[in-house]
């Protein structure tokens, strides 16, 4: 892998910010309008419920994670999107890029962009609502971590799914984390989930995290046989996406299929 490639993409993505602020308001804009929306729903539900339980700590935060781990998917898939937008693929291929180095410019840039929201996020939960993550210390940062992974793997994973059917297929990868999450309890626990809906849930690594950061939130230990499950399945999703997406780029290389590329659906 060069290292001189890798950057080549991330700096592609930084032109762009640069000729275009405008994308930058989607980086913050809309994780602003979700923490201060859920902060006074939280702040309202707790004057409700009273003094003794801290819906604040409980609900934002698992917002603010949960949006966390959206915008490191959605920073890796829009760093994708934009070679999609542009027809990019035959400029980028016909070098001596690697597969490797292009998805190491994706994550990177993602962790750029998602930073940035989880920023703007901690100003407002903090400054507007005085949610204070420093009171749990450094068992916070495993959970954050194990979202930090999954939402890499969802990203390249989504990036696979539109390389492979084409543009038009862009409008499945945007509502992946609407649908996973009544199956991860980011706001309740599994067990008031249906048995099949359990089920599922006990496979996706958000729900441990979900699960482990209420016992934090709580008072309880850090359940560590719990993170150490989130982080294995975590792991592995990252490397089965690595490899679907590597599978498709071969393919549409064999196939073509990137010499055919459009905005319409790809068969």
């Amino acid at each position: 892998m060069t290292f001189s490639r890798v950057a080549a993409i991330v700096l592609r993505q930084v032109y762009l910010l640069r000729g275009s602020p405008v994308r930058l308001l989607p980086l913050v804009a809309w994780v602003a309008i979700d923490i201060v929306l859920w902060g006074f729903i939280t702040r309202y539900i707790g004057e409700l419920t009273g003094p003794g339980v801290n819906l604040t700590a409980s609900l934002l935060g698992a917002v603010l994670f949960w949006e966390f781990m959206t915008r490191v998917m959605q920073g890796t898939t829009t760093a994708f999107f934009e070679d999609v937008w542009s027809r990019n693929f035959l400029n980028l291929f016909a070098t001596p890029l690697r597969i490797s180095e292009y998805l190491t410019g994706l994550v990177a840039t993602g962790i750029c962009t998602s930073l940035l929201g989880l920023v703007a996020m901690l100003a407002l939960a903090v400054g507007v609502f005085g949610l204070d993550f420093l009171i749990y210390g450094v068992a916070i940062v495993p959970f954050v971590l194990v979202l930090f992974i999954t939402g890499i793997a969802l990203g390249i994973l989504g990036a696979a799914i539109v390389l492979r059917f084409g543009p038009a297929s862009e409008w499945l990868i945007w509502p992946i984390p609407s649908l996973l999450s009544p199956f991860v309890g980011v706001f309740y626990p599994l067990a008031i989930l249906p048995p099949w809906m359990q089920a599922i849930g006990h496979t996706l690594a958000p729900s441990y995290v979900f699960e482990g950061m209420r016992a934090v939130v709580a008072g309880q230990p850090v359940p560590w046989e719990m993170l150490a499950i989130a982080a294995g399945l975590a792991v592995l999703y990252l490397g089965l996406a690595g490899v679907i997406f590597t599978r498709v780029y071969r393919y549409a290389i064999r196939t073509g299929l990137i010499a055919r590329y459009s905005a319409e659906t790809a068969s």
